[in-house]
């Protein structure tokens, strides 16, 4: 990972541009005065002083005093962990205390976005608590393994219909065609996110609760698997493997 792709990491944690440049020249370097990490970075002093100070205020740099101050990082597990576990405080906090929100009639939402949709699909893995169906590319299906796994482990039944070889412990996978940029995900019987994902610029997919679009998903589904049986002789499996998509 080079210099600009640790500073746009870094500066997800909370860091600016400037406070990440200086954070990276302290963990490189060691201790430093900001005249010293001026001189390093190519930054004005004054700002230099100014992003050590954020450094120190947002946890990432501690001082240590002598005849001249002097600035070091914390150790980027130490910083990440903490901002993480502030955050998840945050979260808890807010999850406890935010306004219900009002009833709305169950509809379509629209995803855009490779990122946002792939979170999306993450989001519907962890909550699950049954049953799990994806249909996607085997390259995009990889992209969700550690969910599979903690969702297979935890004794949730997870089937995969995917163009391409995959295994994962406890995973029933089905080989179908090409998948394209298509992606399917029921969970629960009670959602589905469908549409476009993973090939090109286009990244937009549905989400909805809503019931007979639920169930339009889920007879389709339940038909690609029968005939996938059909045509490999596991007609005896049909009932047991589809009824409770």
């Amino acid at each position: 990972m080079d210099t600009n792709q640790l500073t746009e990491q870094l500066m997800c944690f909370g860091l600016t541009r400037q406070e990440a440049t200086v954070y990276l020249c302290l963990q490189r370097n060691g201790a430093m005065t900001g005249y010293e990490a001026a001189k390093q970075t190519g930054i004005s002093r004054s700002n230099a002083y100014k992003a050590l100070a954020g450094l120190a205020d947002k946890g990432a740099a501690y001082t240590q005093e002598g005849t001249a101050v002097l600035y070091c990082a914390v150790e980027p597990e130490e910083f990440c962990e903490n901002k993480i576990r502030d955050l998840k405080e945050k979260k808890r906090l807010l999850t406890l205390h935010m306004p219900k929100p009002k009833e709305m009639p169950e509809g379509y939402l629209t995803i855009t976005g490779a990122k946002h949709i792939a979170d999306k699909v993450k989001h519907m893995l962890d909550t699950s608590r049954h049953r799990i169906y994806l249909s996607m590319t085997a390259d995009v299906i990889r992209m969700f393994e550690a969910e599979i796994q903690k969702a297979a482990k935890e004794g949730r039944k997870v089937v995969i219909l995917t163009d391409a070889p995959v295994a994962f412990a406890g995973v029933t996978v089905y080989r179908t065609q090409d998948r394209a940029s298509q992606i399917g995900v029921i969970v629960d019987s009670s959602c589905v996110l469908t549409g476009e994902f993973g090939r090109g610029e286009d990244h937009a997919c549905l989400y909805s609760g809503q019931p007979n679009f639920v169930q339009v998903f889920k007879d389709s589904m339940r038909n690609e698997i029968k005939l996938i049986q059909l045509l490999k002789g596991e007609l005896q499996h049909e009932e047991r493997t589809v009824c409770d998509i």
